[in-house]
């Protein structure tokens, strides 16, 4: 064999083999990554919550948020079921209400200072009762709201004031008397005028001074009344069921519960008062709930 023929041989088998080469390296680049599924994550496990389960949710700053109870959905009448009530109760009405989670107190002076504190926001006034475990008082719908956005903001979780139709349904707590506890109003079950507590008629109550609720809510009846996010109307339209947007205007808010000095027929269940949306006063707070 000449020098020509094998030079022509090898170089044919190096060409080959580089060609070759390259064309592995093009393919493994180019082609079989398109083919190659890449594996998706594994879903993050859904958490299940129990009615009548409790929890808080932790703020970035190592603080926490305001203790919440799980209530479970279900269907209610809504309204003045026991008869004798203002008109603006009814129409008595079937709502059903999804699974939420809720205050188990109303907010308190404490929670609030710290949202005030950290938003430069004024701090306010307690009326020299105290502060710490009290519910605050003096805020507006305005002030409430913008407190749920902030603690939605801060934890990552949908948190707003209660439609008014979710705050009777877990006053009652399957319940259709006129208190979560009976047709009367007793001795020593809430802080109304005429409830026989110690602060009747006179202040606000720390929160969690009397007996929860079959849900494990404090204090729905009597201490303080608190907003809703829903907007108010004469009688029962579909907006208990609703909020409403944040705004301006000089519509009504719906506030429910009564206070410290109302007489025992405005803390029934279903009783219902309005206030505008920038109204603040010593005898009004919130709770807030939590979407689940």
């Amino acid at each position: 064999m000449d020098n020509t023929l094998l030079n022509t041989i090898i170089a044919t088998t190096v060409g080959g083999f580089i060609v070759g080469i390259l064309m592995l390296w093009f393919e493994y680049t180019y082609f079989i990554p398109t083919y190659i599924l890449t594996p998706e994550p594994p879903p993050l496990p859904i958490y299940s919550y129990t009615p009548g389960e409790l929890f808080r949710d932790y703020l970035p700053d190592g603080s926490i948020g305001p203790e919440l109870v799980v209530v479970p959905g279900g269907r209610f009448r809504m309204g003045d079921v026991q008869g004798g009530g203002a008109k603006w109760e009814q129409p008595v009405h079937s709502v059903f209400v999804d699974s939420f989670a809720i205050g188990r107190y109303e907010i308190t002076f404490a929670e609030y200072d710290h949202f005030a504190e950290v938003t430069d926001r004024p701090k306010p006034s307690d009326y020299g009762w105290g502060r710490g475990p009290r519910p605050v008082i003096n805020v507006s719908w305005q002030d409430a709201t913008t407190y749920t956005e902030w603690l939605s903001q801060k934890t990552g979780q949908k948190y707003r004031l209660p439609t008014e139709a979710e705050w009777e349904y877990a006053t009652r707590a399957d319940t259709e008397t006129q208190y979560w506890w009976g047709n009367e109003i007793g001795s020593n079950w809430a802080n109304c005028d005429g409830c026989g507590s110690q602060w009747d008629n006179k202040k606000t109550a720390p929160v969690g001074s009397f007996m929860a609720n079959p849900f494990k809510l404090h204090d729905t009846l009597g201490n303080v009344y608190e907003w809703t996010c829903s907007e108010y109307d004469t009688k029962y339209n579909g907006k208990e069921q609703r909020c409403l947007k944040k705004t301006k205007d000089n519509r009504l808010g719906v506030v429910r519960g009564g206070s410290w000095y109302s007489s025992s027929r405005f803390v029934r269940a279903a009783n219902r008062y309005r206030f505008p949306l920038d109204y603040s006063d010593n005898n009004v707070g919130f709770r807030v709930v939590r979407i689940i």
